[in-house]
């Protein structure tokens, strides 16, 4: 473990400031994300380095389909989220803590660097949320940089500023999810709030290569008007940034649920691309 960065004492109780639900932790406790522990009124990271999850993956899989396509990326995720989605595609890591196994940032380097020889460009922090292990990916990219590697996260968006533009300058490209474009599904379905996505993907456009995700669920955010204006949104930032309608398949708390049929999910592309230069289709 190490302290981690943004955080208020107040008695032995510890605030994290990472993330906008500000935790307030007891001593002996996490935070919502399960990561972040209060060791006797000092918050400390303690996930730091424990990787559940390591695969060469094309770059395309993150998604990214405009960065260095046709190569592939290290990628690596480990414990933890800081939502609760009901639909979560990864929700045996996302959902729980676990030990995982340690890589320091420098082992990890030196394991990315390897790989060059197989086409990978970089590092990408995925399959859990990579933002809750703030420090880690930090330092790592830190590391990257210095090698000549990229850095590449595939993130929920829910953090704060100062810690976002803090990491941002490390950061060679992102895929942010916009899971829905109502606040009110937000709070229901994925335990937060819409605004502080928004506000990752408006700051992340200004400093590096960025595409956008949006799973698409039936009954939850598959109406033409809701992409439309998801759509809408990420245009008045550039219409230029790649938006990816990932198609629904029935995981974890909706695994009642059917999958959007491939009709409707080209009819959710026509409404985006009135806006957006480039629209892909995921899970098809």
């Amino acid at each position: 473990m190490r302290e981690a960065q943004y955080y208020d004492k107040q008695g032995g109780h510890t605030v994290c400031r990472l993330c906008p639900h500000h935790c307030r932790i007891a001593p002996g406790q996490r935070g919502l994300c399960r990561l972040r522990t209060n060791d006797s009124g000092t918050l400390y990271a303690q996930g730091y380095g424990k990787i559940a999850s390591l695969a060469l993956d094309p770059i395309e899989k993150k998604p990214l389909n405009r960065f260095y396509p046709g190569r592939t990326i290290l990628t690596v995720g480990g414990y933890g989220c800081n939502l609760c989605c009901q639909f979560c595609q990864n929700h045996e890591i996302s959902q729980q803590a676990g030990e995982g196994r340690f890589y320091a940032p420098e082992e990890l380097t030196k394991l990315a660097a390897e790989q060059r020889r197989y086409g990978n460009i970089g590092l990408a922090f995925s399959y859990n949320e990579p933002l809750i292990s703030f420090e880690y990916v930090k330092d790592t990219a830190a590391l990257l940089r210095k090698a000549g590697l990229k850095t590449v996260l595939v993130s929920n968006g829910y953090v704060e500023e100062a810690p976002l533009k803090e990491l941002l300058p490390l950061i060679d490209a992102m895929n942010i999810d916009i899971k829905a474009f109502r606040d009110e599904t937000y709070r229901r379905i994925c335990g937060g709030t819409l605004e502080p996505v928004l506000r990752t993907v408006r700051l992340a456009a200004r400093q590096c290569h960025l595409e956008v995700t949006t799973l698409v669920i039936p009954g939850v955010n598959d109406s033409e008007e809701e992409i439309a204006a998801i759509a809408g949104f990420i245009a008045d930032i550039s219409p230029e940034i790649p938006l990816h309608l990932s198609r629904f398949f029935p995981r974890y708390r909706m695994a009642d649920r059917e999958p959007p049929s491939r009709q409707k999910m080209a009819a959710l592309g026509e409404a985006a691309a009135g806006r957006l230069r480039h629209i892909y289709w995921g899970n098809m």
